[in-house]
């Protein structure tokens, strides 16, 4: 599924991403630290894998996701 990043923190190694329907849906580090990035940034295509309500892994959109 694809998103936009909103937020990123590089801190914490979490954020959020906009679903191309507005929704907002947050991440967190073992989200991030799950794919290759070192950071992101706002507008950002990406990647997302959910898990139930959750998001299990982020990438860019450039990158292909594990298992798909």
């Amino acid at each position: 599924m694809q998103a936009t990043v909103r937020s990123f923190e590089e801190a914490t190694r979490s954020g959020s991403v906009f679903l191309d329907d507005g929704t907002e849906i947050p991440f967190g580090a073992a989200a991030f630290d799950a794919g290759p990035l070192r950071l992101l940034r706002a507008g950002q295509r990406v990647n997302i894998v959910m898990n139930g309500d959750d998001v299990s892994y982020i990438t860019l959109s450039t990158f292909p996701v594990p298992g798909r």
